[in-house]
């Protein structure tokens, strides 16, 4: 009798009234609370089918249940007869013996008692039905905590993905091993309740325990391997396990398996193509990995049926041409045409290999028949580093189309294996995850496991089981799975792309896979690995593997998988025909990022020439009311902020500003423009010299702040300030990424101090520097890097300006033509700009013309860290409005306007300096008495140089030498890049002499004694009329 089966079977060992609850809904019970209640009910786990007992049959089924329920109750309630039986099957009685017939009723009544006493003399042995049904749930938490260990997820069948051939004791792969949860095989036939933890059982509640390992093994043991167990959220887990648990789930209709093989074939023989036509050439294809394809396109169609408008993604070079091709859809002819070493490359740019290019393109999806913009980020070889690019890009889309969610623009990343383990910037990206203003709302991880990085073998390259072990620090789920099985492949992204449209949480597929060629095309694996690749040149490759399964199965036809084949040969053929067309190769036909309306059609800058950076003195009265004001009510700031504020009101009062004021006034003003300023990196809100304080804090209601910046417009553009988490790699990658998405925004990042950039140092040399040459992407980011000698020792000095200027792309030996529109002219040219302000009123003027010219570089400014800290003793930094805020524009370099200008002729020494050094100089030269006989210029950018500038300043002092001073040592600092550039300005008829500190391995010293000695030995150089004579 099936029924009482189920039900007795579906007893937990609670109170009886509970347990009554549970078996029959529709009868409830309410039992008084007495002595009598039992708190462990017996629960009969029947090992044969019930026809065993010879009087349970479907029409006893209502009474034998309602029998049960009375002898949970009170056992005495019910006849002796059904209290033996009751306890005999508890007490776990073989088949057919829990019945025993009563005695007849005409037998002497002595004969009764012994008998049945016999019969009953085995007590329930509750507490071994409660273990075995813990040890049962303790089973099913094995399998989903380490199932993945035995799973086999190893096309090649040589190596453990996990590095690890020891099989977990928990794990059943014997039946020996039962013993581990005090079960043995005689227990295997039982059937056991299922828990809530677990959706094996799909519609039944209670499986023989044979058919549950069975369920386990088919859910957690095969192709797909599923890491999610340390995840803290109950319903996240939950989710995953009926995603995977669930009988059936993995079933595919035969279309969807004809759309699979038709991908896998588009995938195989597009690699097979470029290896027919160019087999000496490397191009890093995708040979033993051929399902990424069908699995990002997937990943694609789910996305774009749950609503995803935009996909942005990163991968490293491997599979990079067949992405190109398959997924984003670039044609065919512009790829093979990348092959032709005759053709001419056109003048935008240096290039790129075409394993690095990216890509941007608008389509319909064939499969939800809705519009969908792929774009491909362009990324050098250094692995992963593109990482946080993607996601600030993607974040920036999000923001500027109001996506608050991350339901319409989402990121996918592709990683190798030993990159994913390898590369810190991993980690760094993972903990932008979940930051307010970073987060991305669910990034698709997918990692090409190819089981070895370049020639290492993963046992000698990663201290972790899994090359995505980082992932577990953000709690996202890991699918590890067969790429040999395409099916496991989709469904495993299918649920991916679900999950991360449900939890918008990251998520990560492992394609655990192989690689079927060297390193690249012309590497002989061989030498380092022979077993692997003795194996995989036997391995049967994907696709036939996948199309002999389908033809088996009767889903298509041989002749049917041929014609599909032909179908994309041809496809190929004829591309490859049109690509002898091309003569000449267009970088710009690969831009990533492109900027609608910002250029001509031509993709020139619509002029060459830059507005006033200027602004009315009522702006900038009201900006600064603005930042002196709380415009929140009942808000109450610290005591000492409240000075701050007060401060900068008198200041607007007196029409001055400082540094703080200065940089509020050029913010508040794009804003007011309509220009989103978004400003990043770490304890920028404040600032690190707390100068800022763009966040102002309730001090009585926590996490109550207010953002005046905000209160400037009813009309504004939107003000973004975030501290960001203690990196630089990871959010520098981010903000760049973040202004590659529009022209028409301000994006900053600000070093704590300006040495720190170095940790970020891969952004800024293959990005940021050659970004424009190599892949014709301009950029507006702006590097906020705190500069300044002030005996504060060799780690919080230097900003390193000695690497960007050696960067620059100018020539020092060239002078350049000066015509009317040369200062734009030479911004347009170079590839970034490295300026050093030295006044409030400049630093205003740069990051407004920032945005006023008609085109994007990178901007680089030194920023003066005594500035930040101390505006009181730095008074002369001050600036009156009218002189400086007002002016018309930047100044490139700020000629000399005192005492020596008046009478030039009689200068003795110009001396040209950039920098807050400048203060020394003239400080020194008035207690000197020499006003009038040494002339001061300030370069304020350094590059592009100012040559028509400087050679306007030379020939006013003509009777001066000239004298290059700056507070940075001898071989860092500035002078190895103006020197050459000054003498070439004025032909080489002078020599440009050294006034600084002496060459060292260390940017400062760390002894403030030892400071302030060198600070007063080249003040004393630079004002020695007499100190070059014998250079001469």
């Amino acid at each position: 009798m099936h029924r009482l089966r189920t039900c007795a079977a579906r007893l937990r060992p609670l109170t009886a009234s509970q347990a009554a609850q549970t078996v029959g809904q529709q009868r409830p019970l309410t039992v008084a609370s007495t002595g009598n209640t039992r708190t462990f009910q017996p629960i009969r786990c029947y090992s044969t089918p019930v026809a065993s007992e010879p009087f349970l049959n479907g029409t006893s089924s209502n009474y034998v249940e309602e029998m049960y329920f009375a002898w949970l109750e009170d056992p005495k309630s019910v006849h002796k007869s059904w209290d033996v039986f009751f306890r005999n099957a508890n007490a776990g009685a073989p088949p057919g013996a829990a019945y025993q017939s009563p005695l007849s009723l005409s037998a002497a009544p002595g004969l009764a008692a012994p008998q049945l006493s016999s019969l009953v003399g085995a007590q329930p042995n509750v507490e071994k039905l409660v273990e075995d049904h813990l040890a049962v749930q303790s089973l099913i938490r094995a399998y989903q905590i380490r199932g993945h260990h035995v799973a086999q997820l190893d096309p090649l069948g040589i190596l453990d993905a996990d590095l690890d051939s020891c099989v977990p004791t928990d794990i059943i792969t014997s039946s020996d091993k039962l013993g581990f949860y005090g079960l043995n095989e005689s227990d295997l036939d039982k059937v056991f309740r299922l828990p809530t933890t677990t959706f094996i059982g799909g519609s039944e509640t209670a499986l023989p325990l044979k058919e549950i390992i069975r369920r386990l093994e088919m859910a957690y043991c095969q192709h797909i391997g599923v890491e999610f167990m340390f995840i803290n959220d109950l319903e996240q887990c939950q989710w995953i396990r009926q995603k995977f648990e669930t009988p059936g789930v993995m079933q595919f209709t035969p279309e969807e398996k004809r759309t699979l093989l038709a991908r896998m074939i588009r995938s195989t023989r597009f690699e097979e193509f470029l290896q027919k036509k160019w087999s000496a050439e490397k191009r890093f294809g995708l040979e033993g990995c051929e399902s990424l394809i069908p699995s990002l396109k997937t990943i694609i169609d789910k996305s774009s049926e749950n609503g995803v408008e935009y996909v942005i993604m990163g991968m490293p070079h491997r599979g990079r041409l067949n992405v190109l091709a398959n997924v984003i859809r670039k044609e065919l002819e512009q790829i093979f045409c990348q092959f032709d070493s005759k053709l001419e490359a056109a003048d935008e740019g240096s290039g790129d290999v075409k394993y690095h290019l990216g890509m941007y393109h608008r389509r319909i999806n064939r499969v939800t028949d809705r519009n969908i913009t792929l774009s491909l980020v362009a990324n050098p070889s250094h692995l992963e580093a593109v990482d946080p690019v993607v996601q600030g890009k993607t974040k920036a889309e999000q923001f500027y189309c109001g996506d608050n969610d991350g339901k319409r623009v989402m990121s996918i990343l592709l990683h190798g294996d030993a990159a994913f383990a390898g590369q810190g910037i991993v980690y760094e990206t993972f903990h932008l995850s979940d930051l307010p203003s970073y987060t991305t709302h669910g990034t698709v991880h997918v990692v090409v496991n190819n089981q070895i990085g370049f020639t290492t073998d993963p046992r000698m390259a990663r201290s972790s089981p899994y090359p995505t072990d980082v992932a577990r620090v953000v709690n996202a789920p890991i699918f590890h799975v067969n790429a040999d099985d395409p099916e496991a492949v989709i469904y495993v992204c299918k649920v991916a792309a679900e999950w991360r449209a449900t939890f918008h949480k990251d998520v990560v597929v492992d394609l655990v896979s192989y690689r079927r060629m060297g390193h690249n095309e012309m590497d002989e694996p061989m030498f380092t690995q022979p077993l692997m690749y003795k194996q995989i040149k036997k391995q049967k490759p994907v696709l036939q593997k996948y199309a002999e399964k389908l033809i088996a199965e009767g889903v298509v036809s041989r002749q049917e998988y041929e014609e599909e084949i032909s179908k994309y040969d041809k496809i190929c053929e004829e591309a490859y025909a049109r690509s002898k067309d091309e003569k000449i190769l267009h970088i710009k036909h690969w831009l990533d990022s492109p900027w609608p309306g910002f250029f001509t059609l031509e993709g020139q800058p619509k002029s060459m020439s830059c507005p006033s950076t200027g602004l009315s003195e009522e702006d900038l009265t009201h900006i600064g009311q603005v930042a002196s004001s709380v415009p929140v009510e009942d808000f109450t700031i610290h005591g000492g902020l409240s000075r701050i504020l007060k401060g900068r009101g008198e200041m607007i009062r007196n029409r001055t500003v400082d540094w703080a004021l200065g940089e509020y006034m050029a913010f508040g003003s794009l804003l007011k423009e309509g220009i989103h300023v978004r400003l990043s990196g770490q304890d920028v809100e404040r600032g690190t010299f707390s100068h800022r304080h763009h966040v102002l804090h309730d001090q009585n209601v926590d996490k109550r702040t207010c953002i005046p910046m905000n209160h400037i417009s009813p009309d504004q553009a939107p003000y973004t300030v975030c501290n960001s988490s203690l990196s630089e790699y990871g959010v520098l990658g981010f903000e760049l990424g973040f202004a590659m998405a529009s022209p028409n925004a301000l994006i900053l990042w600000e070093a704590q101090f300006g040495d720190f950039h170095n940790t970020a140092q891969c952004i800024i040399d293959q990005f940021i520097c050659p970004g424009q040459a190599k892949w014709v992407r301009q950029n507006g980011i702006v590097l906020l890097l705190p500069h300044g000698m002030e005996g504060m020792g060799p780690e919080h000095s230097s900003a390193r300006p000695e690497r960007f200027l050696q960067m620059c792309n100018d020539d020092p030996d060239v002078m350049p033509n000066i015509t009317e529109d040369f200062a734009v002219r030479q911004l347009y040219d170079c590839n970034w700009i490295v300026v050093n302000c030295s006044n409030p009123g400049n630093y205003f003027h740069v990051m407004r013309r920032q945005i006023l010219l008609p085109f994007r570089k990178p901007v680089r400014p030194h920023t003066l860290m005594d500035v930040y800290r101390d505006l009181n003793v730095h008074v002369w930094l001050q600036a009156g409005v009218d002189a400086n805020i007002s002016r018309t524009h930047f100044q490139r370099l700020i000629p000399d306007g005192g005492v020596a200008a008046e009478r030039p002729e009689e200068v003795k020494r110009l001396i040209f300096c950039t920098g807050k050094v400048y203060y020394e100089l003239t400080k020194e030269r008035k207690n000197r008495g020499m006003e009038g006989t040494v002339a001061i210029a300030r370069m304020e950018q350094l590059s592009p140089f100012p040559f028509d500038q400087v050679k306007a300043e030379v020939e006013r002092f003509c009777n001066a030498d000239l004298v290059w001073c700056q507070e940075e040592h001898k071989n860092q600092g500035y002078y190895d890049y103006v020197k050459p550039r000054i003498r070439t300005t004025i032909n080489r008829s002078k020599g440009v002499w050294y006034a600084g500190r002496e060459s060292a391995a260390a940017p400062a010293t760390g002894n403030k004694n030892t400071h302030l000695m060198e600070l007063r030995r080249f003040l004393d150089t630079a004002f020695d009329l007499d100190a070059f004579k014998d250079q001469q």
